[in-house]
């Protein structure tokens, strides 16, 4: 009987150590896999650098290291790409994108065109908090914010949905600047066009990082000047450049920049569909941690002169959330300065 009980144990013994580990289901889903990184915007700029980035360097992370393709879809000032992740693009875990900061604003204020709910998305992280500013080029003759007090200057801007719109058409109505927006240019590389041109005096928003990474040249030359920023604190860069929600000038009018304001929380964060397995997502947040972290990442971010100040996935989650509990009446008073044509 003993002997009987022995060659049972090791039988089961034999059996365990002959039997394959046990499978990652999230690496067995992945591997082989083409996942899409989604691009509201054109080639060449901030939010296409950073994407193309991640793209090249998340599969590393990922279990079963796939393959992500960057695939451009500008349309609607980011509208166009959020409606596809949350309507069209298969909600698995295979579609991914680098998310316009604007659209939980755009989403609270009922703009059109909306198709999404950004609290239902998967925010897989945020690679920097830098400010937006808004823009003088050096030929305009402003160089701060006090000077569009008194003198008209035309700054371009993609849209009228567009931070390069609503920022100083909030500034015009609340602040008493003199901002004029030609709005309708295809993208921002336009507007810096433009400026050089002298179409315009001047552009109503652009990432400071992306100024620092992609024009480093006109911020040495003293080509552009930054008016104001926009940010809940204050860059340690920009320490003299005041911030939008300080030139306030009632608490209720504070209300609707700060409003306006705490998307830069988000101000390059990637995300995945909604309803995503949670086993993923949450893999996907691990890789994007691993990757913040990475030095062959790390190197090629900073040979490109990108800034990096990375959060987590769930941070990003909860400023996407905040901003979607402001009252009705601030909301109403961001959309009313939208539809005031900036005037």
């Amino acid at each position: 009987m003993a002997m009987a009980f022995r060659r049972w144990i090791a039988l089961l013994a034999g059996c365990a150590a002959a039997a394959p580990a046990l499978a990652d289901p999230v690496e067995d889903f992945y591997k082989g896999k083409t996942l899409e990184m989604i691009i509201p915007a054109s080639a060449g700029g901030d939010y296409d650098i950073r994407g193309r980035l991640l793209a090249r360097h998340l599969p590393r992370f990922i279990p079963g290291k796939p393959t992500i393709v960057a695939r451009n879809m500008p349309g609607g000032i980011g509208i166009a790409a959020s409606n596809h992740m949350a309507r069209a693009a298969p909600r698995d875990g295979t579609s991914l994108q680098i998310i316009f900061q604007n659209m939980p604003s755009l989403q609270g204020m009922g703009g059109q065109g909306v198709d999404f709910d950004v609290r239902k998305f998967g925010w897989i992280g945020n690679t920097t908090n830098s400010p937006n500013v808004i823009t003088a080029w050096h030929a305009s003759g402003v160089k701060t914010i006090e000077d569009v007090m008194t003198r008209e200057l035309v700054v371009g801007a993609p849209g009228a949905a567009s931070t390069s719109y609503i920022y100083p058409a909030a500034l015009n109505q609340l602040v008493g600047t003199k901002f004029k927006i030609i709005a309708g240019y295809p993208g921002g590389n336009d507007v810096n066009l433009a400026m050089e041109k002298g179409e315009v005096g001047g552009r109503g928003s652009n990432s400071w990082a992306s100024w620092k990474s992609g024009h480093p040249h006109w911020i040495a030359e003293k080509k552009i000047y930054q008016l104001v920023q926009i940010a809940l604190e204050r860059a340690p860069d920009l320490p003299d450049v005041p911030l939008m929600l300080e030139l306030a000038k009632n608490d209720e009018d504070k209300q609707v920049l700060t409003f306006l304001s705490a998307d830069m929380g988000i101000s390059r964060a990637f995300t995945t569909t909604p309803d995503v397995p949670p086993e993923r997502l949450a893999a996907l947040r691990r890789a994007f941690d691993q990757l913040m972290k990475d030095p062959e990442f790390l190197a090629e971010a900073e040979r490109a002169k990108m800034d990096l100040s990375p959060s987590s996935g769930v941070a990003a989650q909860k400023v996407a959330e905040s901003m979607l509990a402001n009252t009705p009446r601030v909301f109403q008073r961001a959309k009313a300065i939208i539809e005031s044509g900036g005037k």
